[in-house]
C-alpha cells in the first residue's frame, strides 16, 4: 500500500503538470517557467507522501545537500553525453550546420526539468527505493532499469533496441547513481544535464520525441546502431558504453561505502545528507 499510494500520487504530479507544460505550446518564457513550477511541485509531493506513509522526513531530496549534489550530477551528465557526441561526430555522423534557436533551448530547459524530476521521482524515489528494501540492490536495479526501457517503447521511433539501450545506459545507471549516494539530487542531475544537452545544445532528437531546436543546428546520419538514428542518440551503442561505465562506477562507489542491500537484508541504508 505504501508502493501504491507513493506511486499513485507521482503519477498525477506527472501526469498533471506535464500536460500543462506540454500545452503552453513551446512559448519560451511560459515553459521555462512552469517546467520548474512543475518540478518543484513534484519534490514538494513527493517529500509529503514519504511524511504521510513513512513517517519520516524525505531526506534523499533535502534542499540542505541539493546545490553540491545537483551540481555533481550534471556534471557527471555532460560529461556523459559530451562523450558520447563527440564519437558520433568524430565518425562524420553528427554535423553543426550553424546556430539554432535560443528560445527553443529556453522552453526546453524548463521542460527536461520537468521531465528529469518527475521520473527520478517515480522510478528511483519510489519504485527502485521500495523494491529495493525487500529484494535487494541488484534485483532492484534490473527490475526498475527494464521498466524504465520499457516505458520509452511507445515514443516515436523507439524499438525493442533502443528500450534496452535506454533501460541499460540509463535505468541501471541512474539507479546506480541513487545507490552510491543515497539522495536523489545526484540522478535528477545526471538526468537533466543528459537530456538537455541533447536536445537544448546539440538539437537531437531525446528518445524520438519532437521538440523545438536548441542552440545548435545540429543533424545526426548513418546507421542507427552508431548514431542512434530517428530516436536520437540514446539508440547507440556509444551512449550504451558511456551508460555502463559510469554505472560500474557507481557501484564501485556503492560498495566502498556499504550502500549495497542483499536480498532479505538488511534495512536500505538511509538515505544522507552527502554525495
Amino acid at each position: 500500500m505504501r508502493f501504491l499510494k507513493q506511486f499513485a500520487v507521482m503519477v498525477v504530479v506527472s501526469f498533471v503538470s506535464g500536460a500543462g507544460v506540454q500545452a503552453l505550446g513551446w512559448n519560451a518564457p511560459l515553459t521555462l517557467v512552469a517546467g520548474f513550477a512543475a518540478a518543484a511541485l513534484g519534490l514538494v509531493a513527493y517529500a509529503w507522501v514519504v511524511r504521510k506513509t513513512e513517517r519520516r522526513e524525505a531526506v534523499e531530496v533535502s534542499w540542505k545537500i541539493a546545490p553540491g549534489a545537483f551540481g555533481r550530477g550534471v556534471l557527471i551528465g555532460l560529461a556523459m553525453f559530451g562523450s558520447v557526441i563527440a564519437n558520433i561526430a568524430f565518425l562524420g555522423l553528427y554535423e553543426v550546420r550553424g546556430l539554432g534557436s535560443v528560445p527553443g533551448a529556453i522552453a526546453l530547459l524548463g521542460f527536461m526539468a520537468a521531465v528529469a524530476v518527475s521520473e527520478e521521482l517515480m522510478y528511483r524515489g519510489v519504485l527502485f527505493r521500495i523494491i529495493e528494501e525487500r529484494l535487494g540492490t541488484w534485483i532492484s536495479l534490473v527490475l526498475s532499469g527494464l521498466m524504465f526501457g520499457l516505458a520509452h517503447i511507445f515514443n516515436p521511433s523507439a524499438t525493442l533496441w533502443s528500450s534496452l539501450a535506454i533501460a541499460i545506459q540509463a535505468g541501471l545507471m541512474l539507479g546506480a547513481a541513487y545507490v552510491a549516494t543515497r539522495n536523489l539530487w545526484v540522478p535528477i542531475g545526471v538526468h537533466f544535464a543528459w537530456n538537455f544537452v541533447q536536445g537544448g545544445i546539440f538539437s537531437t532528437s531525446v528518445s524520438g520525441q519532437d521538440a523545438p531546436q536548441g542552440l545548435l543546428d545540429g543533424v545526426l546520419s548513418g546507421p542507427t546502431i552508431l548514431s542512434g538514428g530517428q530516436f536520437g542518440p540514446e539508440a547507440s551503442m556509444y551512449s550504451v558504453l558511456a551508460g555502463v561505465v559510469v554505472t560500474v562506477a557507481f557501484l564501485w562507489l556503492a560498495k566502498r561505502r556499504g550502500n549495497l542491500v542483499p536480498r532479505r537484508g538488511r534495512t536500505a541504508p538511509a538515505a544522507t545528507l552527502s554525495a
